[in-house]
């Protein structure tokens, strides 16, 4: 009959220091497992604050606040039954850690601190936390006394051990733990630690699930056990979304995983496992040999067992069938995770919805397809029954709790909540005009189309009275310099317009609040600095700041079949254009002519600079293997030192940058992700030195080769 159980890990969508709301996902994620028959149920990493405090970890009051709420779920009679995963941050000795309490019965068998900490990317743990460094130690935490009432427990373990059930033994290892080399799994596993808990805080990139789940496969393919791993899912307060993704493992097999992508606030997923089919596996004399010569870990006892008699006497109860990982394409991902991402920061900040300069070109259209994307995912959760989007619906769009208002479609949905508009100039096609019309239709935005003519005109005779001087676009023999602000003039112009309509729309449609500006400038933009500072850049949050031209537009391609929308098909074949300069006959302004480089270049630019940290003179020599058959290697010189001084010189636009949707692992956000300077000496005068000489040399040895044949 085996050795039943069943074990429960969920995703949680939870908010940095929302309390009671974290509470209550929590408990009802426990509620859920216990309904499903789970005895052992895990949670995301810091999920009683919420993962993305920041700086708030700080604070003392953080830490007061974690232990009320820990004290509600003690008391729980949720609670009962069940061996406990919850994670929060706690000080000992002065010293503040981030930390897993396994909890059991209104006790707390153990408080087992993280030992790695993140800090990389988009991560600084040990800014606010300090890795436990007495491996396989324990010492004794005072409980705060309003703990102590409750679980009558005047000290607890806390530091590296290892829980004792009548029937298995249950370790923790905690999110970077998993991605270091020397992995705690390893030990745990040698000392017959059976079931492996993984509690995470990890954010979504395109194409990183895979690393994630190959990680977490691995660790038991090798070793053996049952792997238990939980997420935070949705927008925590910040750039990032946690993806959820909550797996169970057994012997290297997937027997169940959770959702990547949700609107839900609490998804638990559960499996029958029996325990023997550890111990076969790891019947294996390498093993063996390795096991009897490890070090021990301090077991405390849990009084329970977590397997079920009446799971073991049942023949018809077998374990969970092994199921193949699920993965979404990458542009599956951008029209779910920005969309996921967007709904939260919309129902949290209770704004009456979006507003987006629709310009004709493929960046609007992609963050307004991100958008339609959003209420497609609306209406699916409403039709499901899932009560806190229905009242989360409702309260975006200005509805009482009390109306019978349930969103069913996705246009009627985003007309009440999306807001587009065409701002065109004397410098505007008509096609991109008909563009944006024919794309607010197809997603049912409530659309305005003007001209702002008058607006700019206005400004230049501004200027021209102040200053007596009137300036010319190049076309009409005017300068760099006068053609570059008159641009300018427009774009900044935008960003007013937009803010005024975003404040007053709602008001125009009879309705309160304002709305939130939607960014469109994508990542290889923001990396070039190819936008105006202070322009429809400026937003409140960017959707794409994220994301590369070349994903942008195979998500486009992938919308137009997906969501029946026939309209992208035009915008794929456009020419990316600011249509900021007059067209003649002889010049129509573009934008990979304007940057001088196409912007495949600067996806390659932005890996080389952040993901293979890549200075000047190293971009160089890499890319001298990477593109020598396609360009002369001059050129690709003189393109290497082109990039860095346009970088440098435009770097300063990152301090400014619209707080975007972290998709890239190459964003050049400066906030948290990318820690450059943002003044520079745009010479680079050592560095493109180093670089002609390379170009002189590589160039005579190959003559020589030249000759030689």
């Amino acid at each position: 009959m085996g050795h039943l159980i069943t074990v429960a890990t969920c995703s949680l969508n939870q908010w940095a220091l929302d309390f009671k709301g974290n509470l209550t996902r929590i408990l009802e994620s426990i509620r859920i497992a216990k309904k499903r028959g789970a005895t052992l149920r895990i949670g995301p990493e810091l999920e009683i604050t919420g993962y993305g405090c920041g700086d708030h970890f700080l604070e003392g009051d953080t830490f007061l606040h974690s232990w009320e709420v820990l004290g509600q779920i003690l008391s729980s009679k949720e609670a009962e039954g069940m061996l406990l995963d919850v994670g929060m941050p706690v000080m000992h000795k002065n010293v503040k850690y981030n930390c897993r309490i396994i909890i059991s019965n209104q006790k707390i068998l153990l408080i087992r601190p993280k030992m790695f900490m993140a800090n990389d990317g988009n991560y600084r743990e040990p800014r606010w936390f300090t890795p436990w460094a007495k491996y396989r130690l324990t010492e004794e935490y005072h409980l705060p006394r309003m703990i102590q009432k409750i679980t009558g427990q005047v000290t607890v373990p806390i530091g590296d051990a290892v829980i004792s059930t009548h029937d298995s033994c249950v370790g923790v290892e905690m999110c970077e733990e998993l991605f270091t080399p020397n992995s705690p799994h390893i030990g745990l596993s040698l000392d017959g630690v059976e079931i492996i808990t993984n509690s995470s805080g990890s954010h979504h990139e395109l194409r990183k699930l895979h690393t994630r789940v190959d990680l977490i496969k691995e660790a038991t393919l090798k070793c053996g056990g049952i792997y238990l791993y939980a997420n935070q899912q949705g927008c925590d307060g910040d750039r990032l979304y946690y993806d959820g993704c909550a797996l169970i493992i057994i012997n290297g097999q997937v027997v169940a995983q959770g959702s990547q992508f949700s609107i839900g606030d609490v998804e638990v997923i559960t499996a029958t496992i029996d325990l023997e089919d550890v111990r076969s596996f790891r019947y294996n004399c390498s093993r063996g040999f390795q096991a009897s010569s490890a070090p021990s870990f301090q077991r405390i006892a849990a009084d329970m067992a977590l397997s079920d008699g009446q799971l073991q006497s049942n023949p018809m109860i077998r374990p969970t069938l092994i199921r193949t990982v699920f993965y979404h394409t990458p542009e599956e991902e951008i029209s779910l995770g920005p969309a996921c991402w967007l709904w939260d920061y919309l129902r949290r900040s209770k704004t009456s919805g979006f507003f987006l300069p629709l310009s004709g070109g493929i960046d609007s259209c992609a963050t307004a397809t991100i958008v339609a994307s959003m209420c497609r995912l609306v209406v699916k959760s409403c039709a499901k029954g899932d009560k806190q989007t229905i009242a989360d619906a409702k309260q975006v769009t200005g509805q009482s709790p009390e109306s019978g208002y349930i969103p069913t479609d996705p246009q009627e949905f985003a007309h009440r909540i999306f807001h587009t508009c065409y701002m065109g100039t004397t410098n505007s096609s008509n096609e991109t005009r008909s563009r944006a019309k024919d794309l607010a239709v197809t997603i049912g935005s409530y659309h305005i189309d003007l001209n702002m003519d008058t607006v700019v005109t206005a400004v230049q005779m501004l200027f021209t009275v102040v200053s007596g001087k009137t300036p010319a676009f190049r076309v009409h023999g005017g300068s760099d310099v006068e053609n570059l602000a008159l641009q300018n003039i427009q774009a900044r112009l935008r960003m007013v317009l937009a803010y005024l309509l975003a404040q007053l729309l709602p008001w125009v449609r009879g309705r309160s609040g304002s709305l939130l500006v939607l960014g469109s400038a994508n990542v290889d933009e923001c990396l070039r600095g190819y936008f105006t500072k202070y322009d429809c850049s400026s937003a409140d949050i960017n959707p794409i700041g994220g994301i590369s031209k070349a994903d942008l537009r195979r998500f486009i391609s992938y919308a137009q079949l997906a969501f029946d929308m026939p309209i992208l098909e035009s915008f794929l074949n456009a020419t990316p254009t600011a249509e900021l300069e007059p067209t003649t006959e002889t010049y129509v302004q573009a934008d990979e002519v304007d940057m001088g480089m196409t912007y495949d270049e600067l996806t390659e630019f932005g890996r080389l600079r952040k993901v293979s940290n890549c200075g000047p003179y190293s971009m160089f020599t890499k890319l001298v293997h990477i593109w020598s058959d396609k360009m002369e290697i001059a050129e690709i010189a003189i393109k290497v030192k082109r990039f860095f001084f346009y970088y440098s010189i435009n770097r300063h636009k990152m301090t400014t940058l619209t707080p975007a949707y972290h998709a890239e692992s190459y964003s050049p956000d400066d906030n948290r992700f990318d820690l450059r300077p943002f003044l520079y000496n745009a010479s680079w005068a050592w560095q493109f030195q180093k670089i002609d000489q390379a170009v002189l040399a590589l160039e005579q040895r190959s003559d020589r080769d030249h000759a030689a044949e």
